[in-house]
C-alpha cells in the first residue's frame, strides 16, 4: 500500500496498474463501489480522485473534496456487502487537492451493485463463476483456521504496542527473541514472506482495534426509561481499547448506573439492581464468544430502569444451543480466552468479582450470571438469538423501598 505523497506522485507518473486507479472527478456511486470492491477482492490498492486518465493532476475544489470524502464513506457502508473498511486522506500537491482512498485486501468476498469484481492489470474485471468459487474458498479460511488467528492486512510487528504484548511473553525475553515468541503466541502470524499481526494480536495489543477490525468495540447506552428513546438517553459511551480495557470500561459503566436501594432494620441493608459479579461474567462472555468476522455489528450494552440487555454478534459456537448454554464450555475464540486468562485484575476489581484474572476458564460463568441475578431480582436472565446475534437480558432488582410500599 502507498502512503507518502512522494510515492503517489511517482506512481501517477507511471500510470494506472493493478494497485492504483485514477478518477478525474467523483464517479457514479455504483461505479466507485465496484472499483473499491474489486481492490478489496484482490490485493488492495489506492484510488486517487482528482487525477485524469492522462496522469494529469486536475484536483478538486476544497468544498467538493469534503463532499466527495463523505460520499465515499457512505458508499462503502451502504453499497458494498459486507462493508469494506477504507482509509481516506486529503492531499495537496502543487496547489491542487486530491482525495486518496486506500483499500486493504479483505478477509471476505465483497459484492458491489453490479456483481463481484476483482482487479486485473489496470481495470476491474467481473469474476467468472470459477474465479468466484475459488475466492470464496480461499477467503473462507475461518472455517478451517480460527478467525482470531488470521493475519490482518497492512499490519506488521510494530503495529502491536509493546507495553501490551509484553504481558504475554517472558519478562527476560531479549529483543531478538520477541518476534519468535509473538509468533509462538500467535499474536503475529506469517503470510507468505511477510509477518502480520493476527486478529487476536490486534484485539489484545493495539490501542484501537477497530482501526483494523471494523466494529470491534463495545457500545454502551443508559436510558432513564424502559424503551430505547433518545429523549431519555442519559449516558452513552463507545469503548475502543484492547479487549481487556473494553471489559473494564463497560463494567464500570454498569457500575456507575447500578442503583443501590437501602433499608434500615437491624443495621442497614443495601441492595443493588445488578450483581456486578454477574455483569462482569456477562461482559467477558460477550467479548470472548463474539464472532469478530462479522463486521456489520458491535457488542452493544443497553441499560434501562428495569433491565440490562447485552448483544454479542454471532450465532452460538459449534453445536451449542440456548438450552445447553449453562452446561457448555464450547469457545469460539480459544486464543482470546487463553490470553484473557493470563491477565490479572487489579485488587479492587478482583475482590469485587471474586477472581484474580479476567477469565478463569472453569465453565462457571453462565451459572454465576443466572444464579446471582435471579437471587437479586427473582427473575432468571434470558438468552435469545436474533439473526445470528446473542442477546442476554438481566432483570433489575426492585428497590427495597418499593418492596415496603
Amino acid at each position: 500500500m502507498l502512503y507518502s505523497l512522494t510515492e503517489l506522485i511517482e506512481k501517477i507518473m507511471l500510470g494506472e496498474d493493478s494497485t492504483i486507479e485514477f478518477k478525474r472527478e467523483m464517479p457514479h456511486r455504483d461505479s466507485l463501489a465496484d472499483e473499491i470492491a474489486a481492490f478489496a477482492n484482490s490485493e488492495g490498492g489506492v484510488i486517487l480522485i482528482g487525477v485524469d486518465d492522462y496522469r494529469e493532476i486536475v484536483g478538486l475544489e476544497l468544498q467538493e473534496l469534503n463532499s466527495v470524502e463523505k460520499t465515499v464513506v457512505e458508499i462503502c457502508n451502504d453499497n458494498i456487502e459486507p462493508i469494506v473498511p477504507i482509509f481516506t486522506e486529503k492531499l495537496r500537491f502543487d496547489g491542487k487537492n486530491l482525495l486518496k482512498i486506500a483499500v486493504s485486501r479483505s478477509f471476505f468476498v465483497h459484492k458491489s451493485p453490479n456483481g463481484y469484481f476483482t482487479r486485473k492489470e489496470k481495470c476491474k474485471k467481473e469474476m467468472s463463476t470459477e474465479q468466484l468459487a475459488r475466492l470464496f474458498q480461499t477467503r473462507s479460511q475461518p472455517r478451517t483456521i480460527p478467525f482470531e488467528k488470521l493475519p490482518v492486512p497492512n499490519t506488521h510487528k510494530s503495529t502491536l504496542r509493546e507495553v501490551l504484548y509484553r504481558r504475554f511473553i517472558t519478562e527476560d525475553a531479549t529483543e531478538d527473541d520477541i518476534k519468535d515468541l509473538l509468533l509462538k503466541r500467535t499474536l503475529l502470524v506469517e503470510e507468505g514472506r511477510d509477518i502480520r499481526a493476527s486478529v487476536a494480536g490486534i484485539l489484545m495489543c493495539h490501542d484501537t482495534p477497530d482501526d483494523f477490525l471494523y466494529n470491534s468495540f463495545i457500545q454502551a447506552v443508559y436510558y432513564r426509561g424502559k424503551e430505547k428513546d433518545a429523549n431519555y438517553q442519559i449516558d452513552a459511551k463507545d469503548f475502543r481499547g484492547p479487549l481487556d480495557q473494553q471489559i473494564i470500561d463497560a463494567f464500570k459503566f454498569v457500575q456507575k448506573h447500578n442503583e443501590v436501594s437501602a433499608r434500615k432494620e437491624i443495621g442497614r441493608i443495601d441492595q443493588p439492581q445488578y450483581s456486578m459479579r454477574a455483569v462482569f461474567e456477562a461482559i467477558v462472555n460477550a467479548v470472548v464468544h463474539r464472532d469478530y468476522s462479522k463486521y456489520s455489528s458491535k457488542i452493544r450494552l443497553f441499560m434501562f430502569t428495569d433491565r440490562l440487555e447485552l448483544y454479542s454478534p454471532g450465532a452460538l459456537a459449534n453445536t451449542v444451543t440456548i438450552d445447553k448454554l449453562p452446561y457448555s464450555q464450547a469457545t469460539r475464540n480459544e486464543l482470546l480466552s487463553r490470553l484473557l486468562s493470563e491477565i490479572a485484575l487489579d485488587d479492587r476489581d478482583g475482590k469485587q468479582v471474586k477472581r484474580r484474572h479476567f477469565l478463569e476458564r472453569r465453565g462457571e460463568g453462565i451459572g454465576i450470571i443466572l444464579n446471582e441475578s435471579e437471587q437479586l431480582s427473582g427473575k432468571t436472565p434470558v438468552y435469545e438469538l436474533f439473526n445470528e446475534e446473542l442477546c442476554l437480558t438481566i432483570f433489575a432488582a426492585k428497590s427495597l423501598q418499593e418492596d415496603n410500599e
